[in-house]
């Protein structure tokens, strides 16, 4: 098992942001950060594109994580063949959704993953049956929870094995909820509660595709969430405003 599903497991607070192949991904996947999170469903980045980003990052803390733009094996396949030891799929609403996306994630037994060689940075190993394992062991499955029908099958969802984090879109959520985008109305806030106790009761992670804007992280974090991104863009420029305002000019 990998040490950024180490920290999953053992309920610490992970907390990633957005790579992109028009960002240099080796500063940001040093920078602190647990994960870089690729997206391929809302941005004009296809899939294979990503895998100088993610070569990359070879060596560097932060671990490669891609949302597919659907929950379809070829997809989660293209995105594991590029290196990626995560996978986020959208919209699984059901415990068989969920289990196909964990079943194209997993190399046989435990899944019909195609393999295609030794892809991503899973280390060293004597059998090649061992490097089947590591990833079978070691790779994070994050199926998003974004629908009603979904909220309707949380526990189903979550006793999956293999399934990591329930991994909450928020404005889709909040769009089904009839709230849209109101992410602190009492509505929202108890669907938020739903997910965190289904997660806890599984022994899995609560998480949040990204905080809403203008809420402190650490509001999410007293309700149980512990998987989440954060824009760079705003600490990069803080930081850099800071070292210029200490050069005398």
């Amino acid at each position: 098992m990998n040490a950024f599903k180490n920290a999953i497991k053992s309920g610490k607070t992970v907390v990633g942001t957005g790579g992109a192949p028009n960002v240099d991904v080796s500063v940001l996947a040093e920078a602190g950060y647990d994960f870089l999170l690729f997206d391929t469903q809302h941005s004009p980045w296809e899939i294979k594109a990503l895998g100088p980003s993610i070569q990359a990052m070879r060596g560097k803390p932060a671990t490669p994580m891609v949302r597919v733009a659907a929950n379809e094996a070829h997809q989660i396949c293209f995105a594991l063949d590029n290196g990626a030891r995560g996978i986020v799929a959208p919209m699984v609403n059901t415990r068989a959704e969920a289990e196909a996306m964990v079943r194209a994630c997993r190399y046989y037994p435990l899944g019909s993953r195609s393999n295609a060689g030794v892809r991503g940075e899973w280390g060293e190993f004597p059998k090649y049956r061992d490097y089947l394992d590591a990833v079978n062991e070691g790779l994070v499955i994050a199926p998003m929870i974004e629908t009603n029908q979904a909220m309707e099958n949380l526990d189903a969802i979550a006793a999956v094995p293999g399934v990591d984090v329930l991994l909450i879109g928020p404005s889709d959520l909040s769009i089904e909820l009839g709230v849209p985008l109101d992410y602190k109305c009492d509505t929202y806030q108890r669907a938020l509660d739903k997910i965190a106790g289904a997660a806890a009761k599984h022994k899995i992670a609560a998480g949040l595709y990204f905080i809403p804007p203008d809420m402190d992280p650490n509001f999410f974090v007293e309700k149980g969430f512990r998987f989440f991104t954060i824009p760079w863009g705003p600490w990069a420029k803080a930081g850099i405003e800071k070292g210029l305002a200490g050069i005398k000019r």
